[in-house]
């Protein structure tokens, strides 16, 4: 990969000796950190270790005790590029100098770059077009109101596991458990979930190939036939793989399926790509690997590299909106585009998306043997680099081990690697797209003591 701040031999010394354990985390800085974080703050996820970030280059994670780690997450799949990538760095600083804040009405020249550059990627086909928003919830909830207005329908297909974000519309439409939803009803009207084709742990207790899809027929013969008048559905949204839900990977032919089924009922279908998104599964866009075209894909996260932006892409045809019928303030910000506009350049000029699936096939491949190796290990699935291992305590019956995947996060954080794990007991790795072979065998090292230690304790 292209060099940082240094030269390409410092560079790769540099990268030699990651991680680097000053002091045992957390250490006093941060634990004088996380006092002032618990009194001042919301509370934090539990999910991820209690880390206070100093900074950040490529793949390394500097704490504020002077601890470096190995990023085998890319902040939520955010940080595709790396951290600070020195060409993002300057197109935000140059832009800076020229223009901080403009509006949908007051508008500039990024946007249409961007949207240029968006919709020869984007998998929304033939013409498309292109509304910013300030975030991929913003993005889910301007979609919304969208396929609202193109159908003039007003209910909606969504998936258990789903998660498309926090805010009331977002949130509706997810269905990632009862803690964020307890309290917040009444939420967006006239929204139904079906199961999400999670063959590992199958709603329907079913096999490939004999179920013949029975997830998608359901949908068909119990849901659209008694639940939902299938003429009043606005639209289906979905994510490619379910990364939040324990990257849960669909079988080969679900979403084909599944768009001729919607399709047949004028029902839009909606791609939500605020993981999938920007190369993280060896693809620039997740849906790609099913080859099937959405109606609209909702894109963020990864888009600006961490700066605030979400975009919608539809076929043009969808977005026909009147003037001032939808707007976002910060939609479309400059600093935002700039960004944007250097990531996907740089992902094209620095062949970002190819090496994710060279690395993502060999880490795939790596821990996959040590699913039979290791008896806490139940299953291992990934695209690209977005893997997800989930834990179990017994092979057979499959019952999951949340414990196990909350002291595996803790000890790989102990020994200098960042995961992060979903709310169940599966494991999420998603390091950023230009990490090399050797900070990959490194992390599968300290990775794997982490699980060879949890193994013991089980079987003691």
């Amino acid at each position: 990969m292209i060099p940082r701040r240094y030269p390409l031999e410092e560079w790769l010394i540099q990268m030699s000796t990651h991680p680097r354990i000053a002091v045992t985390p957390p250490g006093p800085k941060t634990r004088d950190f996380l006092k002032k974080r618990y009194s001042l703050l919301s509370p934090p996820s539990v999910s991820s270790p209690p880390l206070i970030v100093e900074s950040a280059e490529d793949c390394v994670v500097r704490d504020v005790d002077g601890n470096e780690y190995i990023d085998f997450t890319s902040f939520s799949c955010i940080m595709n590029l790396g951290h600070s990538h020195p060409t993002v760095l300057e197109a935000v600083k140059l832009q800076s100098e020229k223009l901080l804040h403009s509006t949908q009405t007051v508008s500039h020249t990024l946007p249409l770059d961007l949207a240029e550059a968006l919709v020869k990627k984007v998998p929304v086909s033939p013409k498309k077009k292109v509304f910013y928003a300030a975030s991929e919830s913003e993005a889910i909830e301007s979609a919304i109101k969208l396929v609202k207005w193109h159908t003039r329908r007003n209910r909606f297909l969504a998936f258990t596991g789903a998660s498309h974000g926090t805010t009331l519309g977002a949130l509706s439409l997810s269905g990632s458990g009862v803690t964020r939803l307890r309290h917040f009803s009444p939420l967006l009207g006239g929204v139904v979930h079906v199961p999400y084709p999670y063959c590992y742990r199958c709603p329907f207790k079913q096999e490939l190939p004999t179920c013949n899809y029975w997830c998608v027929d359901f949908i068909k013969e119990n849901v659209l036939t008694k639940h939902l008048p299938p003429d009043e559905v606005a639209a289906a949204f979905f994510e490619p793989i379910q990364w939040k839900a324990g990257c849960i990977i669909p079988p080969s032919d679900y979403f084909r399926r599944l768009k001729k089924l919607v399709d047949s009922w004028g029902i839009i279908l909606v791609d939500d790509e605020a993981y999938t998104g920007m190369g993280r599964t060896g693809r620039w866009f997740g849906i790609e690997h099913w080859k099937v075209y959405p109606d609209v894909v909702c894109v963020g996260g990864a888009l600006a590299s961490g700066l605030p932006l979400g975009a919608v892409v539809s076929r043009a045809e969808v977005m026909d909106w009147e003037p001032d019928v939808h707007s976002s303030l910060f939609g479309g910000n400059p600093l935002a585009c700039a960004a944007a506009v250097m990531v996907l350049t740089v992902l094209r000029e620095e062949n970002l998306v190819e090496n994710g699936a060279r690395m993502g096939n060999y880490l795939l491949r790596r821990l996959l043997e040590l699913k039979e190796k290791y008896t806490v290990v139940g299953d291992v699935r990934g695209k690209g680099l977005m893997i997800g291992i989930e834990f179990v305590k017994d092979k057979e019956t499959k019952e999951p081990n949340p414990g196990v995947a909350k002291k595996i996060v803790l000890e790989n954080w102990r020994r200098g690697l960042l995961s992060s794990r979903n709310s169940e007991a599966t494991l999420l790795l998603s390091p950023p797209l230009s990490i090399t072979r050797d900070l990959v065998d490194k992390g599968l090292e300290l990775l794997e003591g982490s699980i060879a230690s949890a193994n013991r304790e089980t079987t003691i």
